[in-house]
């Protein structure tokens, strides 16, 4: 317990040293020895060593340092791009080869690749319905498709590069898509459904 008082208080002190206030070490009733600032009967003056006060600074970016970063970005946005390198992994992993896209999904389905590495900021993905273009390049692994009529339909991917040559084709998923028939009664399309639906004049 002392040795913690005495601890504090030369904790206390040292900002009063600082500043060349004096110092006076005695003993209280109890026999603690004390510190304090005022000179006590039988208390004795202490002697500190001054103590070095350093302000602290707020490390601040110069204008130069900032100058030096925005020209490393650019540097790193322009500098030329490394020769093209065939990636691992190349092909559509959702829908399934053979998988059936029921009724209730209107012809939508979400396509989405495994491409591996990772792909390129310089490189694009194109997607294919039935050998036609259905999506226009773009940087991504994933493409939606909407509205697909009935039927089977196959759908690849092509892998772009830098100067839009075609690099990799994915193997070919099959896809069968249910929707409901437009000539039956119920369904919306059906030309005698619409007809149905104008009130005579």
């Amino acid at each position: 317990m002392r040795l913690r008082l005495i601890g504090l208080v030369f904790g206390l002190c040292l900002p009063l040293a600082a500043s060349a206030t004096p110092i006076y070490r005695g003993t209280d009733a109890q026999g603690n020895v004390i510190f304090t600032d005022r000179p006590l009967p039988g208390a004795e003056r202490v002697e500190l060593p001054p103590v070095t006060v350093v302000p602290s600074r707020k490390l601040q970016l110069s204008e130069p340092s900032r100058e030096a970063d925005r020209d490393r970005m650019r540097r790193e946005e322009t500098a030329p791009l490394p020769p093209f390198m065939p990636y691992t992994t190349f092909r559509i992993t959702s829908p399934g080869d053979g998988e059936t896209l029921p009724t209730g999904y209107a012809g939508n389905v979400r396509v989405e690749l495994n491409i591996e590495p990772e792909l390129r900021r310089d490189n694009r993905v194109r997607l294919l319905v039935d050998d036609r273009v259905s999506q226009t390049a773009r940087h991504t692994s994933t493409f939606m498709l909407t509205n697909l009529e009935r039927g089977e339909h196959e759908l690849r991917a092509e892998l772009l590069d830098t100067n839009g040559e075609v690099r990799h084709l994915s193997a070919p998923v099959t896809l069968y898509v249910q929707r409901a028939s437009v000539n039956l009664p119920q369904n919306p399309n059906n030309p005698s459904h619409r007809l149905s639906q104008v009130s005579p004049r």
